[in-house]
């Protein structure tokens, strides 16, 4: 039993003072914790923005008090421009534009975010069965015509597509160009590039070559994948994802960089990559959206480079914008590479 005690005692210390177990032991998963925590906090969701053109009379016409617990979970604005509105839906800017037809409510709204959509369609479905109650058990006075701005045919795949291969893309470079670069540099093999007669631009173009094939293999097989199996319907400017994936690749390689500059073992690249791409991942809205989520989460999440890949893309495959949808998020993406090359070269070691 002293033994025993012993050797629990021994192992319990090592554990504490070895920090990288400690910290994947403990500190990341409480990560998660604050993470999901604060998408999945239910504080309320958002109140949606929704454009009214012309009259409504079932919105226009409502009780005070039925209208005003409407505003609390709904911003409405009145507009003449139904064609600009429509646009506005498109490109995910508000959640719905209202019109009427005869005894029609029509709630035109985006697929592109099936919470907000699933949101608009019930909330307008309750003020129209407010609005027919009111009628003291006449016939319905009004119905609701629930029309998707996009082609109806789209499918799901339409907005899983770009979220998913932004991560995927994300994964391939950073973990790449961070387990490689610790793997030559306890190999001996970058010390012997540095006495090789080879310039270093020759070694970093060799790498940024290497991830950039990768990742356009990987959106040949995605979009080929999702076209022929899953029904992804692309739009005309698709096109533009290349230079967004070009931009995107050097980006999260430049982290993979830092990352294998600053780490000291294979093991440590790994989970110093992981604790950067996952957390990113699910801030970004690769796996979901962020829709409810609170705004100093959003906050965060517009300062990562991730999260403009992929609404870029969704732009460009689903929405069918065009090269002013990229141009924002492509400075951005090379901004931030620009940042942590400086950063790499800064901390960068040829010798382990």
């Amino acid at each position: 039993m002293t033994a025993l005690l012993s050797l629990s005692r021994a192992m319990f210390k090592g554990f504490v003072r070895d920090r990288m177990t400690l910290f994947w032991a403990v500190l990341f998963p409480l990560m998660f914790l604050v993470l999901f925590g604060g998408i999945l906090t239910d504080q309320g969701a958002p109140r949606l923005e929704v454009v009214q053109v012309g009259t409504v009379a079932a919105l226009d016409d409502m009780p005070a008090d039925a209208r005003k617990a409407l505003d609390e979970s709904v911003e409405i604005t009145k507009s003449s421009d139904e064609a600009q509105a429509l646009q506005e839906v498109r490109d995910g800017d508000i959640a719905a534009v209202v019109t009427e037809e005869g005894d029609r409510m029509v709630v035109h709204f985006s697929q592109a975010d099936q919470v907000a959509a699933a949101r608009v369609r019930g909330t307008f479905q309750g003020v129209v069965d407010s609005a027919n109650l009111a009628a003291a058990g006449g016939t319905p006075a009004f119905t609701l015509e629930p029309r998707q701005v996009e082609d109806e045919s789209l499918e799901t795949i339409q907005y899983v597509t770009p979220g998913l291969l932004g991560w995927a893309i994300a994964m391939s470079a950073t973990f790449g160009a961070a387990v490689n670069l610790v793997a030559w540099r306890q190999s001996g093999l970058l010390r012997r590039l540095r006495l090789a007669p080879i310039p270093t631009s020759s070694v970093v173009l060799a790498r940024v070559g290497v991830s950039v094939s990768v990742a356009l293999g990987q959106t040949a097989i995605f979009l080929g994948l999702a076209v022929g199996a899953f029904g992804l319907v692309l739009t005309g400017s698709w096109p533009l994802v290349i230079p967004l994936v070009l931009a995107g690749t050097l980006a999260f390689l430049s982290i993979g960089m830092l990352a294998g500059s600053i780490s000291k073992t294979e093991e440590g690249a790994v989970g110093l990559a992981n604790f950067i791409v996952l957390p990113m991942a699910f801030l970004s809205g690769s796996f979901f959206s962020l829709e409810g989520a609170p705004d100093w989460l959003q906050a965060i999440s517009r300062l990562l480079p991730l999260r403009h890949l992929n609404d870029a893309m969704l732009d460009v495959m689903v929405r069918g914008q065009g090269v002013e949808a990229i141009i924002a998020p492509m400075a951005i993406l090379l901004g931030f590479t620009a940042v942590c090359a400086l950063i790499s070269a800064r901390v960068f070691r040829w010798d382990a």
